[in-house]
């Protein structure tokens, strides 16, 4: 039996005392990346069973204005609306009300006898339709036209639909699940919004999730920003605006907290949305997306799916003129992990992955590892500078590891730490390029906080610390090598 097929949801292995544990170092790292990466602002959460274990707004709503970002903000999440929308037909094929062998033209009259009539549902939820992707003219992308209403989108399927044969290529298409949202609402008799609000985010209480823009709550939404064009660029804000047609492809807004009860969902062994043997027609493999010669992906119906380290994650992304999204689902071990940003090119999935990898660095620290009894671990943690970067030491799993915040994978190049005694560390030996097996000395100022830390031989500050006196340590560096010219 592999992994994704168990179903028993009382079988969660991952303990949530470790993820609690392991949220201040998340949460930190999050920060340090946002900061980093110039990102106006990064809303996230993570959920382990039925725990919502972090919940964070870091950041601005809107960077020209200052304005603080909240975890009540509400994001564009764009094409997570396909996971809502692949959700809503399979409650409706559950009803006996749609078949997911059903040609398009059975719920969407207008295009009969057309290239895509022939086209199936289901086909359409894997994108192996051949449909166009988002039209010939796209520029509403850009906010430069309004996004097509039903009209128009029947219009562009008539002439200009079809781009390949039905399963000749895997061809991601917003276009198709715009047609998914037509099936809905002629399957069900309710406009799609009404659908999903009634039948999705009603039955699990999801009070900041919606189909579409909603004029009256402007205020509550987080502000979208530019993209970032050199690395001195400045971002400006940008207006929302609805979807229309389109809303079942990319319409949605929610929050963190919200995606994660929504990702809960699908669980398996949940059953307010969906039966299990529904869940696992949308997260199986349905499509390896190949190309140049390798696999860059991988979709269900309505989901993708993702490989980190060995965890097995279903969920989608979301990329809406502003903001930036990202929702990983484990349903077996019962983690949802949403992280939403404010600007093009925000780092949603790269911060996601940070997190499921750090919680996973959390959840698999080695035998005898812990910090002892007696000895407060959380006193070493901490952001610490030198000339040479920061590094962070985190609580996690039990034990204290040291990594660089700044790297996209947190977990890529880091040490494990061992207690010596209450102001000693030590390197854990094994086989690396760094400090290995050599000691990390901490000296502690009044107040009982980091005030010098010795790092296998050299000098770390906490980073504010260090801030104020790297200008002093450069001008003194400068002073002893003209010293030496002259000698």
């Amino acid at each position: 039996m592999t992994t994704h097929d168990r179903t028993d949801a009382a079988l969660s292995s991952y303990d949530l005392t470790t993820a609690r544990e392991a949220a201040p170092a998340i949460e930190s790292w999050l920060e340090y990346q946002r900061r980093y990466l110039r990102t106006p602002g990064v809303q996230a959460a993570i959920r382990v069973g039925d725990e919502i274990v972090l919940s964070t707004a870091l950041g601005n709503s809107d960077e020209v204005a200052g304005t603080p970002l909240r975890t009540d903000h509400l994001f564009r999440i764009a094409s997570h609306s396909k996971t809502f929308t692949a959700t809503s037909i399979l409650q409706l094929v559950e009803q006996g009300k749609v078949r997911l062998d059903d040609p398009i033209d059975a719920h969407v009259p207008e295009l009969a006898g057309s290239a895509l009539a022939p086209v199936t549902v289901r086909e359409l939820l894997g994108h192996q339709g051949g449909v166009i992707r988002d039209g010939v003219d796209k520029d509403y992308w850009q906010l430069m036209d309004p996004f097509p209403d039903r009209e128009a989108l029947v219009e562009l399927c008539l002439s200009h639909g079809q781009v390949f044969e039905p399963n000749e290529h895997f061809k991601y298409t917003n276009i198709g699940y715009s047609l998914l949202g037509l099936v809905i609402e002629s399957a069900s008799g309710l406009s799609y919004g009404d659908y999903v609000a009634a039948s999705i985010t009603g039955r699990l209480g999801l009070a900041n999730t919606g189909a579409e823009w909603d004029p009256e709550r402007a205020s509550e939404y987080a502000g979208g920003h530019t993209g970032l064009l050199d690395g001195s660029d400045v971002r400006e804000t940008i207006p929302h605006v609805d979807t229309r047609a389109m809303a079942a492809a990319t319409g949605f807004y929610s929050t963190a907290e919200d995606l994660t009860s929504y990702g809960a969902a699908h669980f398996f062994g949940a059953d307010q949305l969906l039966t299990d043997a529904s869940k696992r027609l949308l997260q199986r493999d349905e499509s390896l997306v190949n190309a140049h010669g390798r696999e860059i992906g991988r979709y269900g119906l309505g989901l993708d799916i993702v490989k980190v380290g060995d965890r097995r994650l279903v969920g989608h992304s979301g990329g809406y003129p502003g903001h930036i999204t990202r929702t990983f689902i484990d349903p077996v071990d019962q983690i949802v992990v949403s992280v939403l940003t404010n600007c093009i090119g925000g780092p949603a999935g790269i911060l996601a992955t940070g997190v499921v990898k750090l919680l996973d660095l959390a959840a698999n620290a080695p035998a005898g590892s812990a910090v002892p009894s007696d000895i407060d671990g959380r006193r070493f943690c901490g952001n610490f500078a030198n000339l040479m970067g920061v590094m962070s030491i985190a609580l996690l799993g039990g034990r204290l590891v040291a990594f660089f915040p700044a790297a996209p994978d947190p977990v890529d190049s880091y040490e494990e730490l061992q207690v010596i005694d209450e102001n000693t560390l030590a390197v854990v030996p094994a086989a690396g390029f760094g400090s290995i097996g050599e000691k990390v000395e901490f000296t502690w100022d009044a107040d009982g906080q980091p005030e010098v830390v010795r790092y296998g031989g050299s000098s770390r500050w906490p980073v504010e610390v260090f801030r104020a006196r790297r200008s002093a340590q450069i001008a003194d560096a400068e002073v002893h090598v003209e010293a030496r010219r002259s000698s």
